[in-house]
């Protein structure tokens, strides 16, 4: 693996989940992206994970949607997609995943020894007599187009026009938790955490409604996000549960996800008896979709569908909050709301990094890239690029265009924006309606994680209606 020449000059740390409980880490993006826009970091062993072998941080925009969008070349399946290297045992397991799959056959490359290591399925220049071109996967790849296949089968559950038919349900269930919040709000201090009483259950409620989980099982989903996507901070994980090596046990583990498996096998049963207007029904009922691929889906939904409102939703909050100009011009109907979410997800990026593996030799940003090393990019560093975004540091909720990379770029695109932005719109347009003012009344608690930009706490003091002094 590459690893950065004697005497290079000091880089920031972007690794530290730790380096994430105060917000975004600006100052050592905006250093990155101007003098090391791709830089080599060390995976330092941290909170009682093991050290890894190191990684490309990519901070620049173009750079990022150059990675995102070439699949042949940054590949999900050689490593899958997050900074740790997974336990090579475990490899084969998680490549079921679609996001841990390549569109390309080309690029979804196995070892002839069948080899699940990811680092050993790859040559460098150095033993590589054909250093240029990519290693070639094998003819019997089980995963071959399974990419493109899988995305098809899930885009028919996720049409347009039944997210749409959600949208009443979800307007409903907005303006029930913030009028509860603010009664709560009425009835006390004043303060209410946003996050417990408003957020978590939205974002929970609604893919709830979406999957076709009955409502006494719905809080499993929450406990399954704090468990795969806390497993950093102990606040939202809990004790970590030991592997045999006495190392914590990675979470995405299938031992440690055989729980939630069972759940989704069991409710696949119940939907092909008793058939619904919902995601699992039309993915339980498809044919050409086998068990394991439909747990693998179950997991990506709960996990991803839960957590990418479930961190945007307060971070958008948030800074609403602390810019009350924009939320008047929201208010008063001087901005679009769609421009807002956009605008808002590019100010708080629901996810932090994605890794990808380089299939081949390569060269990005002006440093030489070695088949088989990782590259991470870095989504929270791209949508502040000053050279894509004027002024990037003042919140334009009517900024465009705004090309963000908040949901992804190339293949791997998140299927669920569509969903993830009606839900962000109806709830920013019932809180204009319903909190005529924000006021931070504690300071934000982010989650410890280098992953999810998420928020455990956003206590705000809120006002009723009737004593809305904002100008008309």
């Amino acid at each position: 693996m590459t690893s950065p020449a004697a005497g290079a000059p000091r880089i920031p740390d972007v690794f530290d989940p730790r380096g994430y409980a105060q917000g975004l880490p600006h100052s050592a993006y905006r250093l990155l992206r101007d003098r090391h826009p791709v830089a080599w970091q060390e995976e330092h062993e941290v909170l009682g994970w093991p050290a890894g072998p190191g990684f490309w941080a990519v901070t620049r925009h173009a750079d990022v949607v150059r990675v995102l969008k070439d699949a042949r070349t940054f590949s999900s399946y050689l490593g899958a997609t997050q900074i740790r290297d997974p336990a090579p045992a475990d490899l084969p397991f998680i490549r079921r995943m679609m996001l841990n799959q390549d569109p390309s056959p080309s690029s979804q490359l196995r070892s002839s020894r069948g080899d699940p290591n990811p680092t050993s399925q790859l040559r460098s220049s150095r033993g590589d007599p054909n250093p240029s071109s990519p290693l070639r996967s094998s003819s019997g790849d089980p995963n071959a187009n399974a990419h493109g296949r899988l995305r098809r089968l899930v885009g028919r559950a996720f049409t347009r026009g039944r997210i749409d038919r959600f949208e009443t349900a979800v307007r409903d269930r907005a303006r029930g938790l913030l009028t509860a919040a603010l009664d709560t709000a009425r009835a006390g201090s004043g303060v209410v955490d946003l996050v417990t009483t408003v957020t978590d259950d939205y974002a929970l409620l609604n893919l709830a409604d979406v999957l076709g989980v009955p409502p006494g099982e719905r809080g499993l989903l929450l406990d399954w996000t704090r468990r795969v996507i806390g497993y950093q901070d102990p606040d939202e994980s809990g004790p970590p549960a030991s592997g045999p090596d006495g190392r914590p046990a990675d979470p995405r583990s299938p031992a440690m996800l055989q729980d939630m498996f069972a759940f989704a096998r069991e409710l696949a049963a119940h939907k092909r008896r008793h058939p619904g207007d919902d995601v699992l029904t039309v993915l339980a009922t498809d044919r050409e979709l086998a068990t394991p691929e439909l747990e693998m889906f179950f997991f990506l939904l709960t996990i991803a569908g839960n957590d990418t409102v479930r961190s945007a939703a307060p971070g958008g909050l948030l800074a609403l909050a602390r810019h009350p100009d924009a939320y008047r011009a929201l208010r008063t109907g001087a901005v679009a709301t769609s421009s807002c979410v956009e605008e808002l997800l590019r100010w708080h990026p629901p996810v932090l990094s994605f890794r990808r593996t380089a299939a081949c030799d390569t060269e990005l940003g002006g440093r030489p890239i070695r088949a088989g090393d990782k590259v991470v990019v870095f989504h929270g560093s791209a949508n502040y690029d000053e050279r894509v975004f004027a002024a990037p540091h003042r919140l334009d909720l009517a900024r465009t265009p705004n090309p963000h990379v908040s949901f992804g770029d190339g293949p791997h695109v998140c299927l669920g924006a569509h969903l993830a932005r009606l839900q962000l719109r109806v709830l920013y347009e019932e809180t204009r309606e319903l909190l005529p003012v924000l006021e931070l009344a504690a300071p934000p608690r982010y989650l410890v994680s280098n992953f999810i930009h998420g928020l455990k706490s956003l206590e705000l003091r809120l006002r009723p209606p009737d004593r809305d002094h904002l100008p008309g």
